[in-house]
């Protein structure tokens, strides 16, 4: 018969936590349930600093995005106005159909196009947070007092250089130079093509959506009007002054429309007249536009006119037919008869300048 003996463990004593350890012990539990979470969520909060702008669609703040430490991160926040629909069911399924796109605009980080960070709903109404754009926008840099006001801030030399190389005093605005121009014009076209390849129509083409970056780089804006090519809006906003001729005829705005209101951008950008001044009815739109691309001689400065390759680019942008016009945002860019094509002879013929540099430290100048 086997005898069992018991034997004795010596039991060592077990220590309580200290507060701390407890407390650190539950917030490491609170981090693996969080990330073995299917969902989490959180509350944010923003401060309201002061309106950017307002329109048909909205009013755009800056604003802070609260966060712990006593930090802050600055953005733009956009809430769309329910009064301009008939009901709060058209409101309801035009801010789906804008949430969806403003979620495929968040897919490309294409550096000029606005970030879009999110859409949310308070208390029933829409409200998207972008990036800020810490500049001001191109109708704004063409507006004759700011020549003004670099001329009091710089000596000859650099006044000397900016009316040569970067903006001078025109008739009723400032115009771009056209190496500046054509800088800004690629960095829209490289924005366009972007948003195009995503299906996307801007719509809304026009110099207050272009913002000239502090970096003078630039980004395209307000993307309110802007739709999907299978997802279309349920009333038009677009700006008749910069909008294509087909579509102030009725079609629905397109990728190649996008690109004759741009054309328009870069017409004022090189003339530095306000386009189409004269009009009064969109009838006189659509023949003042169908008339450009053959005043184009006389409208812009003698240096311009004289330069076949800059009014080829801008005659295959601003065409009336659409189906002259570029087939793309990227071949007007980078096509054999594209912008890319005109740096390249400033290149050549020593024109040529840090054009984003030179827009920089004239926005430094304005500060």
């Amino acid at each position: 018969m086997e005898v069992l003996q018991a034997v004795e463990f010596e039991m060592t004593p077990t220590r309580p936590y200290s507060a701390a350890e407890s407390a650190s012990q539950e917030l490491q539990n609170q981090f693996e349930s969080l990330i073995r979470s299917p969902q989490v969520s959180w509350q944010m909060s923003y401060r309201l600093l002061k309106p950017l702008g307002a329109g048909g669609q909205g009013v755009v703040f800056l604003a802070d995005r609260i966060n712990p430490h006593d930090l802050s991160f600055r953005l733009a926040l956009k809430f769309y106005r329910p009064d301009v629909y008939a009901d709060v069911e058209s409101y309801q399924q035009d801010m789906a159909r804008i949430a969806r796109v403003a979620m495929k605009l968040a897919r490309p980080q294409q550096d000029h196009l606005l970030d879009v960070f999110n859409v949310v709903v308070s208390d029933g109404v829409q409200v998207v947070p972008m990036e800020w754009v810490d500049g001001i926008d191109l109708a704004h840099l063409l507006r004759p007092h700011l020549l003004e006001m670099v001329r009091e801030q710089v000596d000859d030399v650099r006044w000397a250089h900016v009316n040569d190389v970067i903006v001078t005093q025109a008739k009723s605005q400032l115009r771009l130079q056209p190496g500046a121009a054509s800088a800004i014009l690629r960095d829209c076209l490289a924005g366009l093509a972007s948003l195009h390849r995503e299906g996307i129509v801007h719509a809304d083409i026009k110099p207050a959506n272009v913002m000239i970056k502090r970096t003078g780089t630039c980004k395209l804006i307000d993307f309110g009007s802007s739709f999907h090519v299978d997802d279309l809006p349920q009333r038009p906003t677009w700006t008749p002054r910069y909008a294509a001729v087909e579509v102030l005829q009725g079609d629905i705005p397109s990728a190649v429309s996008d690109l004759a209101s741009l054309g328009y951008v870069f017409v004022e950008m090189l003339s530095g007249e306000y386009p189409f001044a004269a009009a009064r009815s969109p009838d006189d739109l659509i023949a003042a536009k169908r008339r450009l691309p053959d005043e184009l001689v006389k409208l812009l400065p003698k240096g311009v006119a004289e330069n076949k390759r800059l009014l080829s680019l801008i005659r295959r942008l601003i065409d009336p037919e659409p189906t002259n016009r570029f087939p793309s945002a990227e071949a007007a860019d980078l096509g054999p008869d594209g912008a890319a094509e005109f740096q390249k002879q400033l290149v050549k013929g020593n024109l040529s300048s840090e054009y984003a540099n030179d827009i920089r430290l004239l926005l430094e100048e304005l500060e």
